[in-house]
């Protein structure tokens, strides 16, 4: 049987797939173990349906969506989980894609994972604490670090100073 380019670019397409879906499992956080632990059935219960599918599942919350991407007060940032603390005010900046943006978390406030989701590579950060999904930094920040931490804001709670 003779195969042609459709069913050349098919079984190249379903083997890059199984790559994305392995590699995307070995870096996923809720792999892991945290210090805050707690059942699917009471993350449900502790957690709004939307921070439950942005930090549990992995979820994006709709850009603009989220009145922390405008908020300009002094303060800190805490995970919308756990309560733990991941960002200054200090290192929030306005990046224009519609989601809370830093260009730095708070010192072991934070964890990474490979994210393979779209097919490409990319780095989710998480919380430190719960392993909570909060976004992805990418390297078009600005200075002094060059990151820009793009994050859920549903996945945030503010605290002001």
């Amino acid at each position: 049987m003779a195969r042609t380019r459709r069913d050349f670019l098919g079984l190249l397409g379903a083997g890059a797939g199984c790559v994305a879906l392995a590699a995307r499992g070995a870096g996923d956080a809720s792999a892991k173990s945290f210090p805050v632990s707690l059942s699917e059935g009471k993350w449900r219960r502790k957690l709004t349906r939307a921070q439950f599918h942005v930090l549990r599942e992995q979820g994006t919350e709709r850009p603009f969506s989220s009145a922390l991407d405008k908020e300009k007060r002094a303060g800190t940032f805490h995970c919308a989980g756990c309560g733990n603390a991941l960002y200054s005010s200090r290192t929030k900046f306005d990046s224009g894609t519609g989601w809370p943006s830093f260009w730095q978390a708070l010192d072991g406030a934070v964890g990474t994972a490979r994210d393979f989701a779209l097919g490409y590579p990319r780095t989710e950060v998480h919380c430190a604490d719960c392993g909570g999904h909060l976004g992805h930094i990418f390297n078009d920040g600005p200075r002094p670090t060059g990151k820009r931490h793009c994050i859920n804001g549903i996945a945030l709670a503010f605290r002001p100073a």
